[in-house]
């Protein structure tokens, strides 16, 4: 096993001496690479946002924003890293720099770097592809002539310059020059992760070789604390200290990262990124076409797992509201073997669920045919980046206007992600129609025990969930609707 260290830069930096709760933000500081701010300290402000080389789909490898506050030092051992100051200096500035610069893009300047390497991401992505329309005007205000997606820089927040002055500099941005080093690497593969083992101030940070290795030593260890992308683990660290005796990374586990389209399922490593689902699942899955762009930002899903989202056990998590939808399951993987439970079986109280010490989450299937008639509803604050105040997955089957199946997942209200069991029962069999939906909407208030709290009341969070159901069923084209005459009735 070879001393720990990160290419940064261009350089090669030990790790030695670094607790192993350290995170990416913290240790680049610590090395005068300042540029990196911490704003917030969760994933949600973007100010500490460094370029990663990930493994591509389009391309070998692939630049990839990640929050480096989240993230611990040591899960990026052996791997490379770019910060702000790697992109340009004062003297030869970085076209993302300079279109910032130029367009007045910067103002307090505390975020801008994390905003230039968000933007140098999407810059660098191998499929971005420009589209010149007539007068090269942008094609809406999401999405430039040059091929550029704002969405890339959701999960970056200004409170002093305002946004037309950013999204001018992305829109500005033309194709990397042919002398770019950083598109040229593009063409190699990413680093071979290697294994890992950090220790200090009376914790370990371990990086298995294989499935095996890390199921033989979760089972000498079940208490040991299993990080995968660290949006979850990387909040407590950080904002309420949280310290484990043994963190193990299963994040790059080659048996962790599959991905398997067959006769009668999708199975979906667990350690694969949120990111990475959407562009392998390709639209093979709608429900999910709709959940992705919801689920927090880039930021947060190019290291957020599908696993870790439901081995949290969180009841506000995105992804098991439209996975009990589908119907889906979770492998569960010991030194004993694996099984496989139902979703909706998984989880068993707050954060709590049947994994039993000493298991991981392998994998998650979602069965074949999915459902015909599906969609994915979420309440928060705010449209981007934001927990979910109440979010519902929807999956019908409707037959000659006949609902056939119903299966409806719930999060927020309830200690756990939740199946409306009553309401799937007040659909089946019914006509998908405005009268039963209006009924069903009446019985869907009901599910669940919602609570009063800081994002919303129990009183609300049931009427949303009723509104719900009464606007998925109007945004359905197949559904029959009211007629004028009926509405006047």
């Amino acid at each position: 096993m070879q001393s720990p260290s990160v290419t940064v830069n261009g350089q090669v930096a030990a790790l030695a001496g670094a607790p192993a709760h350290t995170t990416a933000l913290d240790w680049l500081r610590g090395r005068g690479l300042i540029g990196a701010k911490e704003g917030c300290a969760e994933g949600e402000c973007g100010a500490c946002s460094v370029l990663v080389a990930r493994p591509g789909l389009s391309a070998p490898t692939r630049w990839t924003a990640l929050n480096a506050c989240l993230v611990p030092i040591a899960a990026l051992d052996g791997q490379e890293l770019v910060t702000a100051e790697g992109l340009g200096t004062p003297d030869d500035l970085h076209p993302v720099q300079r279109e910032m610069a130029v367009r007045g893009g910067s103002q307090c300047g505390y975020c801008t770097p994390g905003f230039v390497c968000s933007m140098a991401a999407e810059y660098y992505r191998p499929d971005r592809v420009a589209a010149p329309v007539a007068g090269d005007a942008d094609p809406d205000h999401l999405h430039g002539a040059n091929g550029f997606d704002l969405h890339a820089l959701s999960g970056n927040l200004c409170r002093c310059t305002g946004y037309r002055p950013i999204r001018d500099a992305a829109f500005a941005l033309g194709e990397p020059a042919a002398d770019d080093v950083l598109a040229a690497r593009r063409e190699q593969p990413p680093p071979p992760v290697p294994r890992t083992r950090l220790a200090g101030d009376g914790a370990e940070f371990v990086r298995p070789a294989d499935l095996p290795a890390t199921l033989a030593l979760l089972a000498e260890q079940p208490g040991a604390v299993l990080v995968a992308g660290s949006t979850d683990w990387g909040v407590d660290v950080n904002l309420r200290a949280a310290r484990a005796a043994l963190v193990v990374a299963v994040d790059r586990l080659a048996e962790l990262r599959t991905f398997v389209v067959g006769t009668g399922s999708i199975e979906i490593g667990a350690a694969l990124s949120l990111t990475e689902v959407a562009e392998l699942l390709d639209g093979r899955v709608p429900l999910l076409d709709e959940l992705f762009p919801q689920f927090a930002s880039p930021l947060i899903r190019n290291g957020a797992t599908i696993g870790g989202n439901l081995g949290t056990g969180s009841p506000i998590g995105d992804t098991p509201p439209a996975l009990l939808a589908l119907d889906a399951s979770v492998v569960l993987a010991s030194a004993e073997g694996e099984r496989e439970v139902l979703l909706a079986d998984y989880f068993t109280g707050y954060r709590q669920s049947v994994r039993r010490p000493g298991e991981l989450i392998r994998a998650v299937r979602i069965p074949l045919p999915q459902p015909g008639t599906v969609g994915f509803t979420k309440i928060a604050k705010r449209r981007f980046d934001d927990i979910s105040s109440v979010a519902v997955g929807f999956g019908l089957d409707v037959v000659d206007g006949v609902v056939r199946t119903a299966r409806i997942g719930l999060g927020g209200v309830a200690a756990t992600p939740v199946r409306a069991r009553a309401t799937e029962a007040e659909l089946t069999g019914r006509p998908w129609d405005g009268a039963t939906v209006r009924a069903a909407a009446r019985v869907m208030a009901t599910e669940g025990t919602p609570l009063d709290d800081h994002r919303a009341s129990a009183a609300y969070r049931s009427a949303m969930l009723s509104s719900a159901l009464l606007k998925f069923h109007a945004q359905d084209p197949g559904a029959k609707h009211r007629t004028p005459q009926e509405v006047g009735a």
